[in-house]
Protein backbone atom coordinates (compact mmCIF):
# COMPACT_ATOMS: atom_id res chain seq x y z
CA UNK A 1 0.00 0.00 0.00
CA UNK A 2 2.64 2.43 0.92
CA UNK A 3 4.18 1.28 -2.72
CA UNK A 4 1.16 2.65 -4.55
CA UNK A 5 1.16 5.63 -2.24
CA UNK A 6 4.48 6.81 -3.19
CA UNK A 7 4.19 6.15 -6.84
CA UNK A 8 0.96 8.21 -7.06
CA UNK A 9 2.86 10.77 -4.91
CA UNK A 10 5.59 10.89 -7.32
CA UNK A 11 3.24 10.99 -10.47
CA UNK A 12 1.67 14.37 -9.00
CA UNK A 13 4.55 15.98 -8.67
CA UNK A 14 5.87 15.66 -11.94
CA UNK A 15 2.70 16.84 -13.63
CA UNK A 16 3.79 20.26 -13.38
CA UNK A 17 7.27 19.20 -15.02
CA UNK A 18 5.23 17.67 -18.19
CA UNK A 19 3.05 20.67 -18.25
CA UNK A 20 6.18 22.39 -18.38
CA UNK A 21 8.02 19.86 -20.78
CA UNK A 22 4.80 20.20 -23.31
CA UNK A 23 4.80 24.08 -22.99
CA UNK A 24 8.92 24.00 -24.66
CA UNK A 25 8.27 21.61 -27.20
CA UNK A 26 5.01 23.27 -28.57
CA UNK A 27 6.82 26.45 -28.71
CA UNK A 28 10.02 28.97 -26.88
CA UNK A 29 9.38 29.98 -23.10
CA UNK A 30 8.98 33.80 -23.61
CA UNK A 31 7.71 34.24 -20.25
CA UNK A 32 11.39 35.61 -19.51
CA UNK A 33 11.55 38.25 -22.15
CA UNK A 34 7.63 39.41 -21.66
CA UNK A 35 6.66 38.02 -24.90
CA UNK A 36 9.70 39.39 -26.73
CA UNK A 37 11.77 37.36 -29.11
CA UNK A 38 14.43 35.09 -27.35
CA UNK A 39 17.86 34.24 -28.02
CA UNK A 40 16.86 31.33 -29.78
CA UNK A 41 14.70 32.87 -31.79
CA UNK A 42 17.87 35.17 -33.12
CA UNK A 43 20.12 32.37 -33.70
CA UNK A 44 17.17 29.89 -35.84
CA UNK A 45 16.66 33.11 -37.93
CA UNK A 46 19.94 33.60 -38.39
CA UNK A 47 20.54 29.93 -39.53
CA UNK A 48 17.95 30.41 -41.90
CA UNK A 49 14.97 28.69 -40.23
CA UNK A 50 11.71 29.26 -40.41
CA UNK A 51 10.10 30.81 -37.05
CA UNK A 52 6.80 32.27 -36.21
CA UNK A 53 6.83 35.79 -35.73
CA UNK A 54 3.33 36.34 -35.35
CA UNK A 55 4.33 36.96 -31.27
CA UNK A 56 6.08 40.28 -33.14
CA UNK A 57 4.33 40.91 -36.04
CA UNK A 58 0.64 41.45 -34.18
CA UNK A 59 2.58 43.10 -31.52
CA UNK A 60 1.79 46.73 -32.89
CA UNK A 61 0.39 48.59 -30.04
CA UNK A 62 -3.54 48.58 -28.96
CA UNK A 63 -5.73 51.88 -28.81
CA UNK A 64 -7.40 50.66 -26.43
CA UNK A 65 -4.47 50.69 -23.85
CA UNK A 66 -4.18 54.53 -24.50
CA UNK A 67 -4.76 56.76 -21.47
CA UNK A 68 -6.99 59.53 -21.30
CA UNK A 69 -5.47 63.10 -22.11
CA UNK A 70 -4.65 64.66 -18.92
CA UNK A 71 -3.64 68.43 -20.00
CA UNK A 72 -0.58 68.81 -21.77
CA UNK A 73 1.31 66.10 -20.73
CA UNK A 74 -1.35 62.94 -21.52
CA UNK A 75 -0.73 59.99 -24.01
CA UNK A 76 -0.67 60.49 -27.51
CA UNK A 77 -1.70 56.50 -28.26
CA UNK A 78 -1.91 52.80 -27.59
CA UNK A 79 1.37 51.90 -29.31
CA UNK A 80 5.17 52.62 -28.15
CA UNK A 81 7.81 53.83 -30.35
CA UNK A 82 9.03 50.24 -30.84
CA UNK A 83 5.48 49.28 -31.47
CA UNK A 84 5.25 51.96 -34.43
CA UNK A 85 8.14 51.05 -36.21
CA UNK A 86 7.59 47.10 -35.68
CA UNK A 87 4.33 47.93 -37.55
CA UNK A 88 6.24 49.57 -40.50
CA UNK A 89 8.25 46.62 -40.87
CA UNK A 90 5.77 44.19 -41.61
CA UNK A 91 3.29 46.67 -43.68
CA UNK A 92 0.69 46.58 -41.23
CA UNK A 93 0.80 50.53 -40.61
CA UNK A 94 -1.19 52.62 -43.17
CA UNK A 95 1.84 54.96 -44.16
CA UNK A 96 0.97 57.90 -45.77
CA UNK A 97 3.60 60.47 -47.91
CA UNK A 98 3.41 63.52 -49.85
CA UNK A 99 5.92 62.28 -52.63
CA UNK A 100 7.05 59.64 -54.03
CA UNK A 101 4.69 57.57 -55.08
CA UNK A 102 3.54 54.22 -53.19
CA UNK A 103 7.35 52.67 -53.19
CA UNK A 104 8.09 55.71 -50.97
CA UNK A 105 5.88 54.12 -48.39
CA UNK A 106 8.37 51.99 -47.51
CA UNK A 107 10.01 52.88 -44.76
CA UNK A 108 11.58 49.39 -43.24
CA UNK A 109 12.81 47.20 -45.95
CA UNK A 110 14.54 44.02 -44.16
CA UNK A 111 15.55 42.42 -47.60
CA UNK A 112 18.94 42.87 -47.21
CA UNK A 113 19.23 39.86 -45.14
CA UNK A 114 17.84 37.59 -48.31
CA UNK A 115 20.34 39.50 -50.86
CA UNK A 116 23.24 39.04 -48.37
CA UNK A 117 22.53 35.30 -48.17
CA UNK A 118 22.58 34.97 -51.61
CA UNK A 119 25.17 36.74 -52.42
CA UNK A 120 27.57 34.35 -49.81
CA UNK A 121 25.74 31.13 -50.46
CA UNK A 122 24.50 30.23 -53.84
CA UNK A 123 26.16 33.04 -55.49
CA UNK A 124 29.71 32.65 -54.43
CA UNK A 125 29.23 28.95 -54.82
CA UNK A 126 28.18 28.28 -57.79
CA UNK A 127 30.00 31.17 -59.42
CA UNK A 128 33.08 29.71 -57.98
CA UNK A 129 32.32 26.15 -59.38
CA UNK A 130 31.62 27.61 -62.71
CA UNK A 131 34.59 29.50 -63.08
CA UNK A 132 36.80 26.47 -61.81
CA UNK A 133 34.53 23.89 -64.17
CA UNK A 134 35.26 26.19 -67.42
CA UNK A 135 38.68 25.79 -66.66
CA UNK A 136 39.51 22.29 -65.56
CA UNK A 137 37.09 21.94 -69.17
CA UNK A 138 39.23 23.16 -70.98
CA UNK A 139 42.54 21.74 -69.52
CA UNK A 140 41.62 18.38 -70.19
CA UNK A 141 40.24 19.55 -73.72
CA UNK A 142 43.99 20.99 -74.33
CA UNK A 143 45.21 17.66 -72.98
CA UNK A 144 42.90 15.46 -75.26
CA UNK A 145 42.72 17.48 -78.18
CA UNK A 146 45.93 19.50 -78.27
CA UNK A 147 46.77 22.43 -79.88
CA UNK A 148 44.79 23.04 -83.25
CA UNK A 149 47.72 23.26 -85.78
CA UNK A 150 47.68 24.44 -89.49
CA UNK A 151 47.23 21.73 -91.38
CA UNK A 152 48.69 22.70 -94.78
CA UNK A 153 52.21 24.00 -96.02
CA UNK A 154 52.44 27.59 -94.72
CA UNK A 155 52.90 30.34 -97.76
CA UNK A 156 54.73 32.72 -95.86
CA UNK A 157 51.41 35.38 -97.47
CA UNK A 158 50.00 37.11 -94.67
CA UNK A 159 46.48 38.58 -95.33
CA UNK A 160 45.18 41.60 -93.60
CA UNK A 161 42.43 40.64 -91.28
CA UNK A 162 41.58 42.98 -89.01
CA UNK A 163 42.45 47.26 -89.13
CA UNK A 164 43.93 48.80 -86.29
CA UNK A 165 40.96 50.34 -85.14
CA UNK A 166 39.14 47.10 -84.54
CA UNK A 167 42.13 45.63 -82.73
CA UNK A 168 41.92 49.08 -80.97
CA UNK A 169 37.69 48.73 -79.93
CA UNK A 170 38.67 44.63 -78.93
CA UNK A 171 41.35 44.77 -77.06
CA UNK A 172 39.42 48.05 -75.15
CA UNK A 173 37.02 46.04 -74.57
CA UNK A 174 38.83 42.68 -73.58
CA UNK A 175 41.38 44.84 -71.52
CA UNK A 176 39.15 46.55 -69.58
CA UNK A 177 36.67 43.44 -69.20
CA UNK A 178 39.54 41.60 -67.46
CA UNK A 179 40.32 44.28 -64.85
CA UNK A 180 36.42 44.40 -64.00
CA UNK A 181 36.38 40.31 -63.48
CA UNK A 182 39.49 40.45 -61.59
CA UNK A 183 38.25 43.65 -59.05
CA UNK A 184 34.66 42.01 -59.29
CA UNK A 185 36.19 38.77 -57.65
CA UNK A 186 38.07 40.46 -55.33
CA UNK A 187 34.96 42.43 -54.20
CA UNK A 188 32.96 39.67 -53.78
CA UNK A 189 35.32 36.80 -52.54
CA UNK A 190 37.58 38.97 -50.30
CA UNK A 191 36.38 38.37 -47.00
CA UNK A 192 36.40 34.28 -47.53
CA UNK A 193 39.78 34.40 -49.60
CA UNK A 194 42.12 37.66 -49.36
CA UNK A 195 41.10 38.51 -45.82
CA UNK A 196 42.24 34.75 -44.65
CA UNK A 197 45.57 35.11 -46.70
CA UNK A 198 46.60 38.98 -46.21
CA UNK A 199 44.64 40.15 -43.52
CA UNK A 200 41.84 42.84 -42.89
CA UNK A 201 44.27 45.99 -42.79
CA UNK A 202 45.81 44.55 -46.70
CA UNK A 203 42.43 43.64 -48.18
CA UNK A 204 40.57 47.29 -46.92
CA UNK A 205 43.36 48.96 -48.99
CA UNK A 206 42.90 46.28 -51.71
CA UNK A 207 38.91 46.27 -51.62
CA UNK A 208 38.76 50.05 -51.56
CA UNK A 209 41.16 49.98 -54.82
CA UNK A 210 39.23 48.18 -56.48
CA UNK A 211 35.65 49.41 -56.14
CA UNK A 212 37.57 52.97 -57.54
CA UNK A 213 39.02 50.89 -60.53
CA UNK A 214 35.82 48.97 -61.00
CA UNK A 215 34.05 51.96 -60.95
CA UNK A 216 35.89 53.93 -63.80
CA UNK A 217 37.38 51.26 -65.68
CA UNK A 218 33.59 50.08 -66.37
CA UNK A 219 33.40 53.24 -69.06
CA UNK A 220 36.52 51.76 -70.82
CA UNK A 221 34.31 48.47 -71.33
CA UNK A 222 31.23 49.90 -72.56
CA UNK A 223 33.16 52.27 -75.31
CA UNK A 224 34.24 49.18 -76.48
CA UNK A 225 31.34 47.32 -76.38
CA UNK A 226 29.66 49.98 -78.70
CA UNK A 227 32.59 49.71 -80.92
CA UNK A 228 32.65 45.94 -81.55
CA UNK A 229 29.18 46.26 -81.96
CA UNK A 230 28.55 49.03 -84.67
CA UNK A 231 32.29 47.33 -86.25
CA UNK A 232 31.03 43.87 -86.53
CA UNK A 233 27.49 43.52 -85.87
CA UNK A 234 26.99 42.93 -89.90
CA UNK A 235 29.34 40.22 -90.02
CA UNK A 236 27.64 38.60 -87.05
CA UNK A 237 24.72 37.60 -88.78
CA UNK A 238 23.57 33.95 -88.77
CA UNK A 239 23.28 32.68 -92.06
CA UNK A 240 23.09 28.98 -93.69
CA UNK A 241 26.92 28.44 -93.77
CA UNK A 242 26.74 28.60 -89.84
CA UNK A 243 24.96 25.50 -89.40
CA UNK A 244 27.66 23.79 -92.15
CA UNK A 245 30.26 24.79 -89.48
CA UNK A 246 27.96 23.47 -86.43
CA UNK A 247 27.54 19.68 -87.97
CA UNK A 248 31.42 19.27 -87.72
CA UNK A 249 31.52 21.48 -84.45
CA UNK A 250 34.08 23.83 -86.46
CA UNK A 251 36.71 21.12 -86.78
CA UNK A 252 37.99 21.67 -83.47
CA UNK A 253 37.54 17.89 -82.38
CA UNK A 254 39.12 16.36 -85.52
CA UNK A 255 42.20 16.91 -87.48
CA UNK A 256 41.87 17.97 -90.96
CA UNK A 257 38.48 19.19 -90.72
CA UNK A 258 38.20 22.68 -91.99
CA UNK A 259 34.16 23.83 -92.45
CA UNK A 260 33.72 26.73 -94.92
CA UNK A 261 32.82 30.43 -93.05
CA UNK A 262 32.82 33.66 -93.44
CA UNK A 263 35.12 36.60 -91.92
CA UNK A 264 33.60 34.95 -88.45
CA UNK A 265 32.31 31.76 -88.06
CA UNK A 266 29.32 30.18 -85.98
CA UNK A 267 31.67 29.62 -82.81
CA UNK A 268 32.75 33.19 -83.15
CA UNK A 269 28.79 34.44 -83.86
CA UNK A 270 28.00 32.94 -80.83
CA UNK A 271 30.36 34.81 -78.79
CA UNK A 272 30.24 37.96 -80.20
CA UNK A 273 26.05 37.98 -79.22
CA UNK A 274 26.76 36.20 -75.71
CA UNK A 275 29.30 39.68 -75.54
CA UNK A 276 26.81 41.90 -77.00
CA UNK A 277 23.39 40.81 -74.73
CA UNK A 278 25.53 39.55 -71.80
CA UNK A 279 28.03 42.98 -72.08
CA UNK A 280 24.49 45.15 -72.17
CA UNK A 281 22.93 43.86 -69.56
CA UNK A 282 25.82 44.13 -67.02
CA UNK A 283 26.50 47.02 -68.01
CA UNK A 284 22.98 47.86 -67.71
CA UNK A 285 22.79 46.96 -63.98
CA UNK A 286 26.55 48.90 -63.68
CA UNK A 287 25.01 52.15 -64.53
CA UNK A 288 22.10 51.89 -62.20
CA UNK A 289 24.51 50.91 -59.33
CA UNK A 290 27.06 53.69 -60.17
CA UNK A 291 24.10 56.12 -59.75
CA UNK A 292 22.09 54.44 -57.22
CA UNK A 293 17.87 54.98 -57.24
CA UNK A 294 18.57 57.28 -60.32
CA UNK A 295 17.62 53.89 -62.76
CA UNK A 296 15.29 51.52 -61.66
CA UNK A 297 14.44 48.74 -63.98
CA UNK A 298 13.25 45.35 -62.30
CA UNK A 299 10.00 46.89 -61.46
CA UNK A 300 9.26 47.48 -64.90
CA UNK A 301 10.36 44.43 -66.45
CA UNK A 302 8.88 42.25 -63.53
CA UNK A 303 5.81 44.12 -65.20
CA UNK A 304 6.66 43.03 -68.46
CA UNK A 305 7.65 39.80 -67.68
CA UNK A 306 3.97 38.84 -65.87
CA UNK A 307 2.31 40.13 -68.94
CA UNK A 308 3.54 37.27 -70.82
CA UNK A 309 2.96 34.84 -67.93
CA UNK A 310 6.41 33.16 -68.12
CA UNK A 311 6.88 33.27 -64.69
CA UNK A 312 3.58 31.86 -63.99
CA UNK A 313 4.30 28.71 -66.31
CA UNK A 314 7.86 27.76 -64.92
CA UNK A 315 6.20 28.02 -61.09
CA UNK A 316 7.31 31.62 -59.75
CA UNK A 317 3.75 32.73 -59.75
CA UNK A 318 3.45 36.98 -60.09
CA UNK A 319 6.81 38.46 -59.70
CA UNK A 320 7.03 41.79 -57.42
CA UNK A 321 5.89 45.29 -59.68
CA UNK A 322 6.32 47.66 -56.44
CA UNK A 323 9.65 47.58 -55.45
CA UNK A 324 11.45 50.07 -52.48
CA UNK A 325 14.98 51.55 -54.29
CA UNK A 326 16.75 49.10 -51.73
CA UNK A 327 15.17 46.18 -53.44
CA UNK A 328 15.96 47.85 -56.64
CA UNK A 329 19.81 47.96 -55.76
CA UNK A 330 19.60 44.76 -54.28
CA UNK A 331 18.59 42.87 -57.58
CA UNK A 332 20.73 44.96 -59.65
CA UNK A 333 23.97 43.62 -57.54
CA UNK A 334 22.74 40.34 -57.71
CA UNK A 335 21.77 40.32 -61.76
CA UNK A 336 25.21 42.39 -62.39
CA UNK A 337 27.32 39.15 -60.35
CA UNK A 338 25.13 36.33 -62.25
CA UNK A 339 25.92 38.09 -65.58
CA UNK A 340 28.90 38.77 -65.11
CA UNK A 341 30.20 34.84 -64.28
CA UNK A 342 28.45 33.65 -67.04
CA UNK A 343 30.10 36.02 -69.27
CA UNK A 344 33.52 35.59 -67.41
CA UNK A 345 33.27 31.79 -68.75
CA UNK A 346 32.60 32.45 -72.37
CA UNK A 347 35.36 34.98 -72.00
CA UNK A 348 38.08 32.01 -70.89
CA UNK A 349 36.90 29.84 -73.59
CA UNK A 350 37.54 32.50 -76.14
CA UNK A 351 41.25 33.48 -74.58
CA UNK A 352 41.92 29.91 -74.69
CA UNK A 353 41.06 29.46 -77.97
CA UNK A 354 42.60 33.27 -78.86
CA UNK A 355 45.90 32.00 -77.25
CA UNK A 356 47.24 28.47 -76.63
CA UNK A 357 44.43 26.81 -78.07
CA UNK A 358 45.13 27.37 -82.00
CA UNK A 359 48.02 28.00 -84.00
CA UNK A 360 48.11 31.32 -85.72
CA UNK A 361 44.61 32.71 -83.89
CA UNK A 362 46.59 35.23 -81.96
CA UNK A 363 48.06 37.59 -84.66
CA UNK A 364 44.34 38.18 -86.09
CA UNK A 365 44.09 40.54 -82.88
CA UNK A 366 48.30 41.18 -82.62
CA UNK A 367 49.24 42.09 -85.53
CA UNK A 368 46.15 41.81 -87.50
CA UNK A 369 47.88 39.53 -90.41
CA UNK A 370 47.18 36.30 -90.11
CA UNK A 371 48.91 33.44 -92.27
CA UNK A 372 47.41 32.90 -95.98
CA UNK A 373 46.98 28.89 -94.99
CA UNK A 374 45.44 29.77 -91.61
CA UNK A 375 42.57 31.79 -93.39
CA UNK A 376 42.42 29.58 -95.85
CA UNK A 377 41.28 26.57 -93.37
CA UNK A 378 39.07 28.62 -90.83
CA UNK A 379 37.74 31.04 -93.27
CA UNK A 380 37.78 29.92 -96.60
CA UNK A 381 34.80 31.97 -98.12
CA UNK A 382 36.18 35.39 -96.33
CA UNK A 383 39.58 34.98 -98.02
CA UNK A 384 37.55 34.06 -101.38
CA UNK A 385 35.61 37.04 -100.81
CA UNK A 386 38.84 39.07 -100.53
CA UNK A 387 41.02 37.39 -103.06
CA UNK A 388 38.22 38.71 -106.06
CA UNK A 389 37.99 42.46 -104.37
CA UNK A 390 42.01 41.84 -104.88
CA UNK A 391 42.43 42.70 -101.21
CA UNK A 392 44.52 39.45 -100.90
CA UNK A 393 46.70 38.07 -103.57
CA UNK A 394 45.42 34.82 -105.75
CA UNK A 395 48.12 32.13 -106.43
CA UNK A 396 45.29 30.45 -108.75
CA UNK A 397 45.31 33.60 -111.23
CA UNK A 398 48.20 33.04 -113.71
CA UNK A 399 49.11 36.77 -114.54
CA UNK A 400 47.95 38.27 -118.04
CA UNK A 401 51.07 39.03 -120.13
CA UNK A 402 51.50 42.88 -121.18
CA UNK A 403 50.56 42.90 -125.10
Amino acid sequence: MRAILSLALCFLLALPAMAQDTTTATGPDRSATGGAQTLDDILARQRGEQIDDSFRRNATGNADDAAGMAGQLGTLGGASDAEVWRALRYGLDDVKVSAGGPEARVLIQDGGMTWLEFRKGPLATYGAYLLGGTLVLLALFYLVRGKIRIDGAKTGRTVTRFQAVERFGHWLMAGSFVVLAITGLVVLFGRTVVIPLLGHEAFATIAVASKWVHNNISWAFMLGLVMVFFMWVLHNIPNRTDLKWLAVGGGIFSKGVHPPAKKFNAGQKMIFWAVIVFGASISATGLSLLFPFEMPMFAKTFVMLNQTGLPQAVGFGELPVMLAPHEEMQLATLWHSIMAFVLTAIILAHIYIGSVGMEGAFDAMGSGEVEEQWAREHHGLWLKELQEKGHAPDPGKAAHPAE
